[in-house]
């Protein structure tokens, strides 16, 4: 069993976000991670998703993921959040969910664990650093480690060089300089919550 138990948890309105956990999950299990992909409960109401082709495309082919719980950031001993920027911040689906881990937290069920985020937005200077920082305010108020992937790796140049998180212009192709940037922070955040775990 691996000492890593890691929890991806996203949120996607047209599919980008799901695609970059998918990358990550992949290469969390290649770094010998144990893996919940674990999607955000949809608060949009179902008229608004349906009346976009694109937003109720993307959740009928998420419609499988399982919905992340409490019991889930529980089990856990490591995070990875990532969803797209809303006017600079998480969307209200991820604070929605945020909300409910009050019990967690009050217990101390989500200190010393190791937390990294990743974003998405229509633009390059869209929000997609504000909403990873918003993410890590809260990361902090929990008492969970950051494990930013920094500048420790020329995959993080060659992806955009955002140091906080890999972020996605909506759009672009997740190419083989994104998966290198997203299995990077991934790989970096498994091996420092293997770290602490040991």
């Amino acid at each position: 069993m691996s000492a890593v138990k890691l929890a991806i948890i996203y949120y996607s309105t047209y599919g980008t976000n799901h695609a970059m956990a998918e990358i990550a999950a992949e290469a969390a299990r290649s770094a010998g991670a144990e893996v919940r992909l674990l999607r955000v409960a949809e608060t949009a109401p179902e008229a608004v998703v349906n009346a976009q082709d694109g937003w109720k495309a993307a959740a009928e082919a998420q419609k499988a993921v399982p919905v992340a719980t409490p019991d889930d950031m529980e089990w856990a001993n490591a995070y990875l959040f990532s969803g797209p920027t809303r006017f600079g911040q998480a969307t209200s689906q991820v604070r929605s969910f945020i909300d409910t881990l009050g019990g967690v937290w009050f217990k101390g069920g989500l200190a010393n664990k190791a937390i990294s985020a990743m974003t998405s937005a229509q633009n390059p200077h869209g929000g997609q650093e504000a909403t990873i920082l918003g993410l890590y305010t809260t990361f902090l108020h929990w008492g969970a480690i950051i494990v930013a992937p920094g500048y420790t790796d020329a995959a993080i140049f060659a992806a955009g060089g955002n140091p906080y998180g890999y972020s996605h212009t909506q759009g672009a192709a997740l190419d083989d300089k994104a998966k290198a940037a997203i299995g990077h922070q991934v790989r970096r955040l498994v091996e420092i919550a293997g770290k602490l775990a040991a």
